[in-house]
């Protein structure tokens, strides 16, 4: 073969660069690669099979945001001319309710990131109570339960808005303690659990999931349009977070770009084209594409799981049960360790109580002991002093006996002898009395010495047995508790986790996204008129297309369950229904109180336009869904009509 054709034969790569939010890849990507190429090498590598809700995002080479499209080359883009090409791979559409369609846990995570860093970078509106209860959540998802001896380092930069830290005069202590009393609440809670209660609770925020565009009525009334998944809204240029109204897809036929204008075409024949004008064609070409993609997964959540969700759902729910079984044998050995350990603890206080009884013991048999010495040392004097004054009265009385004999020499001997020997008498009575009293305490003492012996004896005795009972009492106990100590406490299959990778977040704003536009080529072929028809979506064409599904040969989700698991999954849906209204009600409790307790320390006049109308709608007793609900009242011509006039 000529070396000519060996080297055009060569195949040409184009070397990538996909940032995620918690990683960093590297690809090289055939030079003919579509964007769907890209976008299917991505979900490979990552596991994710929910690849329908993703995009690229990248700047162009005119330095404005941009997606990826799917069906043209990549190199074709004006993805500019650095090696490697950089792209983020972030969500470009939000689904309805994240517990229900977000399945694989690999979703669930990264759209918890890109959420979480919305928040942080105030694209979405989130009021201080609710980012007090958001950032436990945060925390439990990455150290896992509260533990009060293990030290923790929370920096309030990455859990807290900065407009929410700036409203209050709160130390970063202060902040941490209210954070840690709703973190040790949810003791217990895995990490994709406490990812999944952070996405239930944001997608409730008036500015989830929503696109926002700069848009003119004919008036030219400055204006916000939002594009989310359940349809369009429109907002006034001051207030993002309540719309004024709102069109669902459903109400929507036809979508039609011409240069800035764009043209909406509602279902009903007898209302009026909704139509705005933007600031470029690149910001309709983009807001063209995410009406598209959001219009197509409406209709697609309206319609039977197809067999790769049923499959993925089945999945989930087996993985979801062995876990929970995983947990709850965990949580079992874990209480059998903690009665353990208390019992433990309970016999080595029982342990120091009987050592501290058997010092006492001790203690009293030393203390006998040296009394019985010290009594037997007197003994022995006292017995040594009587035998000396019973060897005087010997002498007394041998003194006695030689002076009378020498008292018959003389009268005055006699009489002295008679007074010397009545002194001597008494002398001999002294010396006989205090002998006897001698003796008495000695007979006492001697007494006392068989008492205190006697005593020892007991004490002894008594101090034997007491060890032997409490020797035998230790070892039954330990015997008994044995056998706790010997099971594993952790099972391995709870370890085999992989660590979330965190890396430096990609400079992504969601404002900044959707304030610039998309690419400057046509989409899909388009002039400088493009036209999009949709299938009508009333209740009737719905209702039609479902039974249409139904007659065919695939089988639906309700078709592989029969009366007893239907019965059984309806009983646990109203379950956790329950539950989960008793937990929203404690929720709402905890959040007006935490939220009495943070206004005394708020800053006055610090208040934005989005905290005034907040609080409004608090006070109405309105929610998100229920403001959607008024906007969407009336039929189609009059809001259209209401649109003209704003």
């Amino acid at each position: 073969m000529p070396l000519k054709n060996f080297f055009s034969s060569t195949e040409k790569s184009l070397p990538v660069k996909i940032v995620t939010l918690d990683a960093e890849l590297q690809f090289n990507l055939p030079w003919k690669g579509t964007g769907k190429d890209l976008l299917d090498l991505i979900c490979r590598a990552i596991g994710l099979r929910e690849s329908w809700y993703f995009g690229l995002q990248y700047a162009d080479n005119k330095g404005f945001i941009a997606w990826l499209k799917m069906d043209k080359k990549v190199q074709e883009q004006n993805v500019g001319k650095e090696s490697p090409l950089v792209f983020y791979f972030l969500a470009k559409f939000y689904p309805e309710d994240v517990s229900e369609e977000l399945v694989q846990e690999v979703t669930q995570h990264l759209f918890f990131l890109q959420v979480k860093q919305s928040i942080l970078n105030m694209d979405i509106y989130c009021p201080p109570e609710m980012s007090v209860l958001l950032a436990s959540y945060a925390v439990q998802a990455k150290f896992g339960d509260y533990n009060p001896q293990k030290a923790i380092s929370l920096s309030m930069e990455e859990l807290l808005p900065q407009r929410v830290i700036s409203q209050y005069q709160m130390t970063a202590d202060m902040w941490e303690e209210r954070i840690r009393v709703w973190y040790a609440d949810h003791r217990g809670m895995t990490r994709d659990e406490a990812e999944m209660e952070y996405l239930k609770i944001s997608q409730d925020l008036g500015m989830y999931g929503v696109n926002y565009f700069n848009i003119t009525n004919k008036k030219g009334t400055q204006l916000w349009l939002g594009v989310t998944g359940l349809g369009l809204n429109i907002y006034e240029n001051e207030n993002k977070l309540e719309p004024k109204i709102s069109f669902p897809w459903s109400e929507i036929r036809n979508i039609s770009v011409d240069g800035k204008k764009f043209n909406l075409r509602p279902t009903d024949k007898g209302s009026p084209s909704f139509v705005f004008y933007s600031k470029n064609n690149r910001m309709n070409k983009l807001i063209l594409d995410l009406c598209i993609g959001n219009h197509e997964l409406y209709k697609k959540r309206r319609k039977p799981d197809t067999i790769e969700i049923q499959q993925m759902k089945t999945a989930a729910r087996e993985e979801k049960a062995r876990r929970q079984i995983e947990k709850d044998k965990l949580s079992h050995e874990k209480q059998m360790r903690e009665e353990a350990e208390r019992q433990k603890a309970e016999l080595e206080q029982r342990l120091l109580q009987y050592q501290e009884e058997m010092r006492i013991a001790n203690e009293a048999l030393r203390r006998s002991e040296e009394t019985a010495e010290l009594l037997l040392e007197k003994s022995h004097v006292a017995e040594k002093e009587t035998m000396l004054l019973t060897q005087k009265a010997s002498e007394a009385e041998q003194e006695c006996h030689r002076i009378r004999m020498l008292s018959a020499r003389t009268q005055d001997e006699k009489l002295l002898l008679e007074q010397k020997s009545r002194e001597a008498e008494q002398l001999v009575q002294r010396m006989v009395e205090e002998g006897e009293k001698r003796a008495q305490e000695a007979e006492h003492l001697k007494h006392e010495l068989i008492k205190a012996r006697i005593a020892e004896k007991q004490s002894k005795e008594k101090l034997n047995h007491f060890i032997q009972s409490a020797n035998q009492s230790g070892i039954e106990s330990y015997c008994n508790k044995s056998s706790v100590f010997s099971q594993p406490l952790f099972s391995t299959s709870l370890l085999n986790v992989p660590s979330a990778i965190h890396g430096p977040p990609p400079p992504y704003s969601q404002n900044a996204s959707i304030m610039c536009s998309g690419s400057v080529d046509e989409l899909g072929g388009l002039r400088t008129r493009a036209s999009l028809d949709l299938p009508d979506l009333t209740l009737e064409s719905t209702e039609a297309l479902t039974m249409t599904n139904l007659n065919l040969p695939e089988l639906s989700s309700l078709d592989l369950l029969n009366d007893t698991d239907v019965e059984q999954l309806s009983l646990e849906i109203e379950k956790e229904r329950v539950e989960y209204l008793e937990r929203s009600r404690h929720l709402q409790n905890q959040l007006r109180h935490l939220k009495s307790e943070m206004e005394v320390m708020k800053v006055e006049d610090s208040q934005t336009i989005l905290d005034t109308v907040y609080n409004n709608q608090l006070k109405n007793g309105e929610t998100k869904y229920s403001t959607l609900r008024r906007t969407r009242s009336g039929n189609t011509k009059s809001r259209v009509a209401y649109f003209e006039e704003l």
